[in-house]
C-alpha cells in the first residue's frame, strides 16, 4: 500500500496542510467541526505522520542511540533498560544498536548515527584506545557519553564502576574464607574492567594464598566451561579452592563444568562472580557476586547526556564512578579446615 501523504489528506478534507498539521500538533486552534473532519479522514485513509521528516525539518531529532557492547549479556540489557527509563521521562525515544565487541561493525554503527544526526549517543565503546569517530560525532554537536567506560577524555562525560575496589571486595571475601588456593577467570585483560579487577584482585592477596590466572578469550558462557575444564583437570592438591571470574557469564560456565565433573560447589570449589545479572541468583547453586548498579549506570548516562543537549555551552563534562557491593550467596563458603594446606 502506498504511503498517504499529508497533501492527500487535506485534499480529501478539502482544508489546507497547513490546517491538518495544526490538526495533529495544535489541535485547539482548529474549529471543532472541521477538527472532526480531518480526523475522520485520517482514519478512513490510514494516514501516519511521518515523524522523521518533521525532526529534520526542526533540525533537531528527538532520538538517542545506544550502542552497547554485547547485548547477549544480561548486563548490558540492564543498562539499556535504565537508559530507557531516563530518556522516556524526558520525552526522547532510544535507538539500540549491538556492535557485539566488534570494532569494524562498531564503527559503521557510529558513521550511521553521524548520517542521521541523533540527539546523542551512549557508547560502551569496544576498545580503549582513541576513536577519532567519537570526536567527529562531537564536532557535528553530538553529545557522546561513555558508558561502563572511564574517560580521561575533556571531550566527553563518563559513566563507570570502580572495578579495581570491585576486585579487592571478592579478594577479601575469600581471604577471610580462608581459601589457600584461589584462582582468577577472565581475559582478555586488555579489556579495562577485566584488568582493573584483576589488578584490585591481586593486589589484595599479595603475600597471601597462591593465585593462578586462567585466561579467556571472551566473557560468555562458554569460555567459563572452557575455563572449568582447565581447573578440573588439575590434580586436586594444585586446584584452586576459590575461583574469580571477571563477570557473571564465566561464572555461570564454570558453574556448569564444575557440576558436569562432579566437582562441588562451593565445598570443592568456591565461586565469585562480577555484575550480579538475574541470573547469578536464580542458578543451581546460587552466585557470590560483585555488584554494579546497572540500571543506575544507564540512567545516569543517559541524564549526563540530554543535559549537555539541553545546556551545551554551559554542561561540564563529568565522570561518575559508581561503587560495587558484594553480594554473597551459596557459591562461596568457608573453606573446610582439613583443606586449609
Amino acid at each position: 500500500m502506498a504511503t498517504v501523504s499529508i497533501k492527500e489528506v487535506a485534499r480529501r478534507a478539502g482544508v489546507s496542510i497547513g490546517t491538518v498539521s495544526n490538526v495533529l500538533n495544535h489541535p485547539d486552534a482548529v474549529a471543532v467541526a472541521t477538527r472532526r473532519r480531518v480526523l475522520d479522514v485520517i482514519a478512513e485513509l490510514g494516514y501516519v505522520r511521518n515523524d522523521s521528516a518533521r525532526q529534520l525539518r526542526a533540525g533537531r531529532s528527538r532520538t538517542v542511540a545506544m550502542v552497547a557492547l554485547d547485548l547477549g549479556n544480561p548486563f548490558f540489557t540492564d543498562v539499556m533498560r535504565g537508559a530507557e527509563i531516563a530518556a522516556e521521562t524526558a520525552g526522547v525515544n532510544v535507538m539500540i544498536f549491538n556492535s557485539g565487541e566488534d570494532v569494524t561493525r562498531e564503527r559503521r554503527h557510529l558513521d550511521i548515527l553521524n548520517e542521521q544526526r541523533v540527539l546523542g549517543v551512549l557508547i560502551t565503546p569496544v576498545n580503549e584506545t582513541h576513536d577519532a569517530r567519537l570526536d567527529q560525532l562531537v564536532e557535528h554537536g553530538i553529545p557522546v557519553v561513555l558508558v561502563d567506560r572511564g574517560s580521561g577524555s575533556h571531550h566527553r562525560c563518563s559513566v563507570a564502576v570502580d572495578d579495581v575496589l570491585g576486585g579487592q571486595l571478592a579478594a577479601d571475601h575469600l581471604r577471610e574464607l580462608g581459601h589457600p588456593r584461589v584462582a582468577f577467570v577472565g581475559g582478555p585483560l586488555s579489556i579495562r574492567q577485566v584488568s582493573d579487577r584483576y589488578a584490585g584482585f591481586t593486589a589484595a592477596l599479595a603475600g597471601g594464598p597462591q593465585i593462578r590466572l586462567v585466561a579467556t578469550t571472551n566473557l560468555t558462557v562458554a569460555a567459563g566451561r572452557a575455563a572449568g575444564q582447565e581447573i578440573a583437570d588439575l590434580p586436586a592438591a594444585e586446584r584452586p579452592t576459590a575461583v574469580f571470574c571477571a563477570n557473571d557469564l564465566l561464572a555461570l560456565g564454570l558453574l556448569q563444568e564444575m557440576t558436569s565433573r562432579g566437582v562441588r560447589v562451593p565445598h570443592d570449589v568456591a565461586i565469585v562472580g562480577y555484575d550480579d545479572i538475574e541470573f547469578a541468583a536464580a542458578a543451581a547453586v546460587p552466585l557470590s557476586s560483585i555488584r554494579q548498579p546497572r540500571e543506575q549506570l544507564g540512567r545516569a548516562a543517559t541524564q549526563l547526556l540530554l543535559e549537555e543537549v539541553n545546556e551545551p555551552d554551559k554542561h561540564q563534562h563529568r565522570h561518575v564512578v559508581f561503587r560495587p557491593e558484594l553480594v554473597v550467596r551459596q557459591s562461596s563458603e568457608p573453606v573446610p579446615t582439613k583443606r586449609r594446606k
